[in-house]
């Protein structure tokens, strides 16, 4: 059994479920409109530029998830599905995960997006193991800080890394499809990296490799 690993942003999904969900709490008035939206752009950015403090982002991103109580998350976390996610799924991107399975193989999602905006996407899509940055809990809420390894570039390697010696098992036949240079360690990894939709940056590598590139889109 070969393990087909996924991406979720912009390869899965046409789009950012992490800065979605933040525009989606700007519409809803859970946060400072223009502080927060400039914000978010500025993070985005960086994100898309290889320059992100994830850190400092998660400070950002995990104050409303701290501040506003579970049974509100689980209500807004449903609105955003219905009104943001669903829009952005992709047939080519479902089809692609339907033939893995068929194949047998083991599906993941590795994201740096938080547990609590992915998990349910991941269900959506049909695939069970998911490695994520997750979330630090206290007496059933949120505290807005992260709890372990934040499942962004290296750290995607170190967190699959201990997921696999759980198991005792290997990245042999392994795939991993993204569209993002922030993914390079761990496309470096596998042995059938796929880009998707990708970046400038991650086209160029994939072109001097001889990496497959593909297209979900459309």
């Amino acid at each position: 059994m070969a393990l087909a690993i996924f991406d979720l942003d912009n390869t899965l999904i046409a789009g950012d479920s992490d800065h979605g969900w933040g525009e989606f709490l700007v519409t809803r008035n859970k946060v400072d409109a223009v502080a927060y939206r400039d914000m978010n752009e500025k993070f985005y950015d960086d994100y898309q530029q290889g320059r992100l403090d994830i850190h400092e982002y998660l400070a950002f991103a995990l104050e409303p998830l701290a501040r506003l109580p579970p049974e509100e998350l689980a209500a807004l976390h449903r609105e955003f599905m219905a009104e943001v996610i669903e829009p952005l799924c992709l047939p080519r991107a479902e089809a692609l995960v339907q033939r893995h399975r068929q194949q047998g193989d083991l599906l993941m999602v590795i994201t740096s997006t938080n547990r609590f905006i992915v998990e349910p996407i991941c269900r959506r899509l049909g695939i069970g193991e998911l490695l994520a940055t997750e979330l630090e809990v206290d007496q059933g809420r949120y505290t807005g800080k992260v709890a372990g390894t934040p499942t962004y570039r290296e750290g995607k390697v170190a967190r699959l890394r201990e997921w696999l010696d759980s198991r005792d098992d290997t990245l042999a036949g392994s795939y991993f499809y993204s569209d993002s240079i922030n993914d390079l360690p761990l496309l470096e990894e596998v042995d059938n990296p796929v880009a998707v939709d990708p970046d400038e940056p991650l086209a160029a590598i994939a072109a001097e490799r001889g990496w497959p590139v593909i297209s979900l889109r459309g």
